[in-house]
C-alpha cells in the first residue's frame, strides 16, 4: 500500500509550470527523499500533498484518501520556514501542538516530556522558547511535528543549519519513526544524508520527475565511470590529462569522470605522482545530481 500517490499532477503559476504531469508512489513505512535544485518544484509538490494548494490537473491520494487536509491528525509537517511562540514555555508549546492534533492534554504533556528526554533536552522543558539555541529550537520544532505519532511525517529541509551532533540526533529520531511504522518524506539538499537514510529518492528538475527509485537502483542506472583519487600531487596533476571530463575537488581527494581506459589513466598518474587511492565506482548521488542539474548539464541542454 502507498502512503502517497500522485497521478498526472500539474501546477502552474501564470506562464510558469512549477510541476508538470507528475506521477509518484511513496510506499508505506519508508523514508523517501525529495531532492532537486532550488525552484525545481519540491516545495510545491509537498504543499499539494498537504492540500495547502491544489493541483490544476491530476489526482493526489494521501493515506488512502483524496480529500486529506493539512490539519489531518494523521500527518505531521515541518516546513522549511519555521517559527514558534517565543514567550511560551517549551512544555506549554508542545502540549498546545499535541492538543491541536487531537491529543488529550495529559497525553500531550507526557509525550512532549518523553521526546525532550530522548533528544537530550529534558532540562529545558520548563524554559521559554526564546532561551533555546538555534539547534535546540530546531529539535523542539521537530518534536512539535511528531508529538502525536503521525502516520505520515513530511520534513522540509530538517537538517538545515544543524551542527554534526544535533544532525546525528535528528537523523536517529527520523529512523526511529520509520522503524515504528511511520512514513517519512523529507526534502533535502544534503545528498550524503539522502544516500545514507532514504529507502528511495525522487528528484524533480524544472517541474519534471527525472529520478525515482531506490538509491542503489538510481546509482546502478549510471555507468561506473567515476574514479575516486588521492594523489600526492593533488588536483594540479589532473589538470592537463586528456580524457578527464570533469573533476570534483574535495580537498585531499578528487572525484573524476574519465572517458578512456581507466588502467591507462592509472599508469599515467603513477608516472608523475604517488597514487594513494584509485577506486572505480558508481557515481554518488551528489555526482548524479550535478550531472542532471549542474552548470555543465545546463550548457549541454542549451546547445
Amino acid at each position: 500500500m502507498n502512503a502517497v500517490r500522485l497521478s498526472g499532477v500539474t501546477k502552474t503559476y501564470g506562464a510558469h509550470r512549477a510541476v508538470d504531469s507528475l506521477d509518484l508512489e511513496i510506499p508505506m513505512g519508508s523514508v523517501y527523499g525529495f531532492i532537486g535544485p532550488n525552484g525545481s518544484g519540491k516545495t510545491t509538490t509537498i504543499r499539494m500533498i498537504l492540500h495547502i494548494i491544489h493541483p490544476d490537473q491530476g489526482e493526489i491520494e494521501v493515506l488512502g484518501k483524496c480529500e486529506t487536509r493539512a490539519s489531518n491528525n494523521r500527518i505531521g509537517y515541518l516546513p522549511e520556514e519555521r517559527g514558534m511562540y517565543k514567550k511560551m514555555s517549551v512544555k506549554r508549546l508542545l502540549t498546545y501542538y499535541g492538543m491541536l492534533k487531537g491529543m488529550a492534554k495529559r497525553d500531550a504533556r507526557r509525550a512532549g516530556a518523553e521526546w525532550m528526554e530522548r533528544l537530550g533536552l529534558g532540562e529545558w522543558l520548563d524554559k521559554k522558547v526564546e532561551a533555546l539555541s538555534k539547534g535546540m529550537a530546531q529539535k523542539v520544532q521537530f518534536i512539535s511535528t511528531v508529538i502525536s505519532a503521525p502516520e505520515l511525517v513530511i520534513l522540509d529541509e530538517p537538517f538545515s543549519g544543524l551542527d554534526p551532533v544535533n544532525l546525528e540526533v535528528l537523523r536517529e529520531a527520523i529512523l526511529e519513526l520509520r522503524n515504528a511504522g511511520s512514513t517519512v518524506i523529507f526534502s533535502t539538499h544534503d545528498m550524503s544524508m539522502a544516500e545514507q537514510m532514504c529507502d528511495s529518492i525522487f528528484m524533480i528538475y524544472r517541474g519534471k520527475k527525472v529520478l525515482d527509485g531506490t538509491v542503489a537502483g538510481v546509482r546502478a542506472s549510471y555507468r561506473a565511470d567515476t574514479i575516486r583519487l588521492k594523489l600526492s600531487g593533488g588536483r594540479a596533476v589532473l589538470d592537463d590529462l586528456e580524457g578527464i571530463e570533469t573533476i570534483n575537488d574535495m580537498g585531499t581527494e578528487q572525484e573524476v569522470r574519465f572517458s578512456g581506459d581507466s588502467q591507462e589513466l592509472l599508469q599515467r598518474l603513477m608516472a608523475v605522482t604517488t597514487v594513494n587511492r584509485f577506486e572505480i565506482s558508481e557515481p554518488s548521488l551528489h555526482n548524479i545530481f550535478v550531472r542532471i542539474a549542474g552548470p555543465e548539464a545546463e550548457e549541454v541542454a542549451h546547445v
